[in-house]
């Protein structure tokens, strides 16, 4: 029986991709095109698997006239018009819970890079400064995170928070109850007035883009602490760059941009602030998560191809 052809746009681990081989199941190909390079290269695939950096739009899909299956390895969809793929009969999916660990114990650094100086303090011995006495920093411990969003990602920061002795809230209109040692509430405003810190892990939706706006900082309570590890367009960053400016927070950590790289004008400004400390896009990037999630999402394609050619 002939095999599916499969193209990984944004190549797996070595340890999928092997599976994926040794399944029997597939012709392979993983190169990374941009986009309109990709859709002249999709006849005939049937199964696309791409990470972040492959726009997945409607144009693409179109273009995929063979296309049955969009692998997606990672937790966000983002990056793939699902409508356009529903209409068209495709497939689509993911791995939620596979960079969990990744993205939370990241979270918990950023926390503790800011409260403790860890970014000032390394590049001030760089350049040759003793600041002991300027970096004076604060105990996380006894302070209250609130987290926006309580999937897998939401859950583990709260575990670790829990160890660091923080208190936590958390607010996600789709979970109800928990049995962990965290106050769930329903009205977002409260988590705003009440947390020293505001974590968010939700993916960019329709309602989601811009979660945090003008409205809610003016809701926030004086001097706390956010950090976005979510997807950029969930805050809104020229009224985070205000809230900065008016020091209603005591400042920022951002993985994620509206714009990425960062390198518009309203990006530079924002990260010209002193007490503003950024990664690019890495929460997922580590070796173990990376291993995870292609090792989870090659076993969801090689089960979905043995269903259809049942």
């Amino acid at each position: 029986m002939a095999k599916f052809k499969l193209h990984a746009n944004d190549p797996l681990a070595e340890d999928a991709m092997n599976i994926l081989e040794n399944s029997g199941l597939f012709e392979i190909s993983a190169e990374h095109y941009d986009n309109d390079e990709l859709k002249k290269k999709l006849d005939g695939v049937d199964f696309l698997v791409v990470r972040s950096a492959t726009k997945v739009k409607r144009d693409v899909i179109e273009a995929g006239k063979d296309l049955k299956v969009i692998g997606r390895a990672g937790i966000g969809l983002d990056n793939v018009d699902l409508e356009a793929a529903k209409e068209n009969g495709i497939e689509v999916h993911n791995t939620p819970g596979a960079n969990a660990l990744s993205v939370s114990e990241l979270t918990m650094g950023m926390i503790l890079s800011f409260f403790r100086f860890i970014p000032r303090g390394t590049y001030g011995l760089k350049d040759g400064l003793w600041e002991k006495k300027k970096l004076k920093g604060h105990e996380i411990s006894g302070k209250t995170i609130g987290i926006i969003g309580f999937g897998a990602i939401g859950k583990d920061v709260a575990k670790k928070s829990r160890a660091f002795g923080l208190e936590v809230i958390a607010y996600d209109p789709f979970i109800k109850e928990t049995d962990m040692d965290v106050k769930l509430v329903n009205d977002l405003d409260v988590l705003l007035e009440n947390s020293d810190i505001i974590s968010l892990h939700v993916p960019l939706t329709d309602k989601t883009k811009h979660i945090i706006g003008k409205e809610e900082f003016s809701k926030v309570k004086d001097g706390a602490f956010l950090v976005n590890l979510s997807r950029g367009g969930t805050v809104d960053e020229e009224a985070l760059y205000n809230a900065l400016l008016d020091e209603k927070l005591c400042g920022a950590a951002l993985d994620v941009f509206e714009v990425e790289p960062p390198t518009d004008e309203l990006r530079r400004k924002l990260l010209q602030f002193d007490n503003v400390i950024c990664t690019p896009h890495i929460g997922a990037t580590t070796f173990e998560g990376q291993r995870r999630v292609g090792l989870e999402m090659a076993e969801k394609l090689v089960n979905v191809a043995k269903k259809l050619k049942a």
